[in-house]
């Protein structure tokens, strides 16, 4: 169990938020998501101190929570409208999920450790977000049953752009996703016809390793 917020941490996810409006212009409604969202919540207890430092954090199981700045910047190039559809590709503990829910979107998310799964939706729950859009699977896959959507974030490095998932946009919408092995480039990918796609790079990132399959 976390203890109660208290006006400390309200105060650190201000701080941070102007940390991060330095460090980027990012739009006013991701600092805003930022600010709003208890990133104390979605790490381990003793973890907790360390919630609003800008840097990524351990949840177990081999994954990480992204720190704070790759966050709003994944949100950020997303370029997504409030209720546009969009699929979360690794949930983890449900951080940056939440973030998502907090631009107002409508998020399904796919998590492939059953653990992190169950914990997502617990930590989701308690921090007063709708878990109903969490799905146990292969990322890889995507959801092709609610497709397409408005944006696709995927918050692992994929080996390549995964194929299956850019057939998922709508025409006009945006996948960002971190590409390559040991370190990434942050690559945002629009479509922009039926078959037409264009692609930015946003320059190098790491992330853990986008996996094929479930692990239960």
């Amino acid at each position: 169990m976390h203890p109660p917020e208290d006006l400390r941490q309200t105060g650190q996810r201000r701080l941070l938020a102007a940390e991060l409006s330095r460090k980027y212009p990012f739009s006013p409604a991701v600092l805003k998501a930022v600010e709003q969202v208890p990133r104390h919540l979605f790490v381990e207890r003793d973890l907790a101190h360390l919630a609003y430092k800008d840097k990524p954090l351990s949840i177990g199981n081999g994954q990480t929570i992204s720190q704070p700045y790759t966050v709003a910047m994944q949100t950020h190039l997303l370029d997504c409208s409030k209720m546009n559809k969009v699929l979360e590709i690794g949930t983890g503990c449900g951080y940056q999920t939440a973030v998502l829910m907090a631009m107002g979107f409508r998020v399904y998310s796919i998590e492939r450790i059953r653990e992190l799964f169950i914990l997502a939706q617990k930590n989701l729950v308690a921090t007063g977000f709708d878990p109903a859009g969490i799905v146990f699977g292969d990322g890889f896959a995507g959801l092709p049953q609610f497709a397409p959507f408005h944006g696709i974030l995927v918050t692992c490095g994929a080996p390549e752009i995964p194929e299956k998932l850019k057939e998922q946009l709508a025409v006009g919408g945006k996948m960002v996703v971190p590409v390559g092995r040991d370190v990434q480039r942050m690559l945002r990918i629009t479509r922009t016809g039926e078959n037409q796609y264009s692609t930015e790079d946003f320059g190098l990132y790491q992330f853990v390793p986008m996996l094929e399959g479930t692990s239960k």
